[in-house]
Order: C-alpha cells, then structure tokens, then sequence
C-alpha cells in the first residue's frame, strides 16, 4: 500500500497531481523529485503505482517478492539498492530482520519496505525540516533512509553487548549451572544480525567512493560518515561474535572443572572408606591364629588405628583441595 506521495522542489514539499506518473512528469519539467513510499505491495499493486515508471522487469520481482541481500544495481538508469532492516527483542533476546528497497533516478524515488519495526515517515518527517539538505535530491533521501537503519544496528550491536555480558558475568559467577543453551540461541541471533549487516558494506562503500556518479559531490561526506558508523557496528558485532565463541567454551571448561571436582571429591570419599573397610575385612576374616584378638587392647588399638588413617587422609585430601 502507499504510505505517501509527494514532489519536492528546492527542498521544499509542493503540491501536484495526484498521479504518480503526472507527479513525476512535472518534476522532470519544473525540477525537483518525487518521493513514493510503499509498504510490503503485492505485485498487482506495486505495479499499478510504478507501472508507468518503465521499472526494469527483475527490479519488480525483488520489489514484491523481498527476501534480497544488502545489494546495490543499475538497472538503465534506474539504481536499486537494498538495505536490510534489524530488531531485536530483548525479552526474548531474538532477532527479526526487515527490508527497504530503494529505486531511484535523478526524478524521483521509490522506497518499499518490508518486515514489521518503525515505518519511515520519521525519516520523512525529519528530513522535511532539512530543506538544505533536501534539495540534494533523491539520494538525499537515500542518505536519510540508510543513516536511520544503520543507527538502528549501532542500537542493537549495544543492546547485545549487554546481553553478552550478563552470560559472562553468569558463566563466572561461580555457580554450577550451565549456560551454553542461552550462549547457543545468542550466538545463532549473532549469526542473523551479522548476516544482514555485514553485506552492506560495499554497497555503502560504491555510493560513498567518488566514482560513483550519480551521488551529489555535496553528499558523499554524509555518506563517508554513514560508511563509518556501518564499520563500526560490524566490528562490535564481530568482536562480540568472538567474546561469545571465548564465553561459551569457558563455560564448557567450568562444566568439566565441576565435574573433575567432583570426580576428585568422589576418589577421596572412597578412599577415606577404603582403609577402615580393608582393617574391618580382614579382622572380619575370622581366623583362628590371629594374636591381635586375644590382646587385652587389640580392640581399641584397631578402632585408633583406622581414626588416625583416617585423619591423615583426610589432612592430605584437605590441603590437596580434594575435599
């Protein structure tokens, strides 16, 4: 469905034909650009409203049917590019990825989302209060869309960092539970998040760089600046990644030093039984020339003799930390 429609003229909002092809003829002979947005079209719609747009045939398709990777194309004239869009959940530590496709030309430009999270007409709304900026054109916009959504990565690569460091403080907290199921489903949203942005990178990359010409020269600094924020974002979630990777094998090393303490407290146990139960078994053996039985003190002799086995092994298991 549409979500809005309007003709911009020297950064200014004007008004104009209710039709989209009339709206964009006027921009092509009185200046300016038109700015359509659409919300997850079905392809009987998206094609009713930019049919006349002459829109590659391969374009449409990816307009309607999503599902693309971060990507930028010309297609003869018309540059499509598509950026993906990332939420996170933090109840339930999930996360949801969108898409805003973008086709533009020098007269007007086409934004197409995807997905559930925030609609763009913040974005519209506060890039109308920058007519300066504005009346650069369509990759004005482009600049408003994109700087919006990698400022959402920057949000999520944080809100992750907090979840990454709420495990570690868990993982060393010194209980015997253990997290690798949490670290696990962590770890696989990770993978989602890294997905979608990590191959943005040089779409953002070709518009920012000079070569690429369709870009205002009075935009590519704003572009510099978003390639920076995007590189940082990657570099959180990849060094992230990587902490979580450490995490989880520390905490399969806390479960095995558990298990060896246990194992060790179990070895010490049966041996502090193991001297008092051979003393008993062979007095237990009921010879008949056995001289301690017929001692006066042989009974408490015995019972002395397995309390102090005892107390030693019980000293040296002590300041071995076995028990």
């Amino acid at each position: 469905m549409i979500v809005d429609s309007a003709l911009y003229q020297n950064g200014l909002r004007v008004q104009g034909p209710e039709d989209i092809s009339d709206l964009v003829d006027k921009a092509k002979n009185e200046g300016g650009f038109v700015w359509l947005g659409l919300s997850a079209p079905s392809q009987e719609e998206f094609e009713m409203v930019v049919g006349e747009l002459n829109f590659h045939p391969l374009a449409v398709e990816d307009a309607v049917t999503a599902m693309q990777r971060p990507k930028l194309e010309d297609y003869d004239g018309l540059t499509f590019f598509v950026i993906k869009t990332v939420f996170f959940d933090a109840t339930e530590s999930e996360i949801t990825t969108g898409e805003v496709l973008c086709f533009i030309t020098d007269h007007f430009i086409v934004t197409v989302r995807h997905g559930e999270g925030s609609p763009l007409t913040s974005v519209r709304a506060d890039l109308e209060d920058k007519p300066n900026l504005l009346k650069h054109g369509p990759y004005a916009v482009l600049h408003a869309v994109v700087d919006r959504v990698i400022d959402g990565y920057t949000a999520i690569a944080a809100a992750l960092e907090r979840e990454v460091a709420g495990l570690e403080g868990n993982v060393f907290s010194g209980t015997r539970q253990t997290f690798s199921q949490d670290i696990y489903f962590l770890k696989r949203e990770f993978v989602e998040f890294r997905h979608a942005i990590e191959p943005l990178l040089f779409p953002v990359q070709r518009i920012a760089s000079e070569t690429f010409s369709p870009v205002p020269s009075e935009l590519k600094p704003f572009f510099r600046d978003t390639l920076d924020h995007l590189q940082k974002a990657c570099d959180n979630a990849s060094g992230l990644d990587s902490l979580l990777s450490a995490v989880l094998q520390a905490d399969l090393a806390h479960v095995q030093v558990q298990q060896n303490i246990d194992v060790r407290k179990i070895s010490a146990y049966v041996a502090l039984a193991a001297g008092p139960t051979m003393i008993a078994g062979i007095y237990g053996m009921n010879f008949q020339h056995m001289p301690e039985l017929e001692t006066q003190y042989g009974y408490p002799i015995v019972i002395g003799i397995m309390i102090t086995l005892t107390a030693f092994l019980v000293r040296k298991f002590k300041k071995s930390r076995w028990l």
